[in-house]
């Protein structure tokens, strides 16, 4: 009973981490894109803005798994890490989003939270993963 006791601390102390990741990723998106998120996702159901936020998180929570997968059984040294990663994965990603829109015509956050779809939003959305997969590599 002890050791349940002990993962589900442990599993909570995860999941704080990644939840907190989450929230700050959120946030540099919020700071990147003009609007608010909770009014172009929810109230005027941007796809757009959903899109890059969705592809945000799912990399935060990329690399999230491979440092608690990496962390070899040890607690602290995993916390840790999963925060330290995350936030470093949190800092490439706002630097390559910037890259990118220096890359391309316009200003790529105007584009993301056009009202219509745009393919620009799908490159976008493809270099937060793909950034989160080569740290949750790295890591391991």
């Amino acid at each position: 009973m002890q050791n349940l006791v002990t993962d589900l601390v442990v599993t909570l102390a995860y999941g704080a981490v990644g939840v907190v990741l989450m929230a700050v990723g959120y946030l540099l998106v919020d700071l990147t894109t003009p609007g608010k998120l909770h009014e172009l996702i929810w109230a005027q159901r941007n796809r757009n803005a959903a899109l890059l936020l969705a592809s945000n998180l799912a990399g935060v929570g990329t690399i999230v798994v491979a440092a608690i997968a990496a962390s070899a059984d040890d607690f602290a040294l995993g916390l840790v890490g999963a925060a330290a990663y995350g936030l470093l994965g949190l800092l490439i990603m706002a630097a390559a989003f910037v890259l990118l829109d220096l890359a391309t015509p316009g200003r790529l956050g105007e584009i993301l939270v056009d009202p219509e779809p745009h393919p620009a939003v799908w490159v976008s959305g493809v270099v937060h993963l793909a950034t989160g997969a080569i740290i949750a590599a790295a890591i391991s």
